[in-house]
């Protein structure tokens, strides 16, 4: 699996809030090459929970855990999130993180590997949210990264299930386009004041800017 611009930007998005940073237990739900939970683990004490359910990317989640400097604190678990929450043991999480399958009625990959990762036929968003109240603490965070002009709908499903939106920070390739995600934080509670940012990847130049390179200078070799 390909490590994306905008994954990376999104675990460090995360990674530099405080809720995470002070987080006990977190889960990462769909967790593919392992990147978020890594990313988690450089700046936390936690016990981090990676859920995946295609054996591949299990099996990568798994090797890049072994292979880090946190791989006690790092469990990769072969399953579902519906799965693992319905049979739950009571384990709740301060924090949850999810960069989840974006497309629904899109065209389909011959690639079933590559659907399971894009597409949410195998995960709706409903299903997702669901098992993300049902894992998340009273006042824990649940991060995730989705297409802009699909917030809102997260948002409204989000709060459904009494997630309450505390944070969206829009990501933008450059300033002369519009902005291709949104990171956003939900928080378990019942009212949230809603702070709204956005972070510019590139400069006019194609350098990457300043914000960028503070989020990233940590995990990137050469910035």
């Amino acid at each position: 699996m390909k490590v994306c611009t905008d994954a990376c930007l999104f675990g460090a998005w995360a990674a530099a809030d405080v809720q995470i940073q002070t987080a006990k237990k977190i889960l990462d739900i769909g967790s593919g090459t392992g990147l978020l939970s890594l990313m988690l683990a450089q700046q936390t004490s936690a016990h981090i929970t990676a859920i995946e359910m295609e054996a591949g990317a299990f099996e990568q989640t798994k090797a890049n855990f072994e292979l880090s400097p946190w791989k006690e604190r790092l469990n990769a678990i072969h399953n579902s999130i519906q799965d693992y929450a319905s049979n739950n043991n009571q384990t709740l999480f301060d924090c949850i993180i999810t960069n989840p399958p974006f497309y629904e009625s899109d065209l389909t990959s011959p690639d079933s590997t590559k659907n399971l990762a894009s597409h949410s036929t195998a995960l709706s968003w409903d299903e997702l949210v669901k098992s993300v109240a049902s894992l998340l603490q009273e006042n824990g965070a649940w991060y995730v990264l989705v297409p802009t002009l699909r917030a809102y709908t997260m948002q409204k499903l989000a709060l459904n299930d009494g997630l309450q939106l505390s944070e969206e920070c829009l990501m933008y390739n450059d300033a002369k386009h519009l902005p291709i995600r949104a990171m956003l934080k939900f928080v378990k509670q019942k009212e949230a004041v809603i702070q709204r940012k956005k972070i510019i990847i590139k400069n006019e130049d194609q350098s990457y800017t300043t914000d960028f390179t503070t989020l990233l200078k940590e995990y990137y070799l050469h910035l």
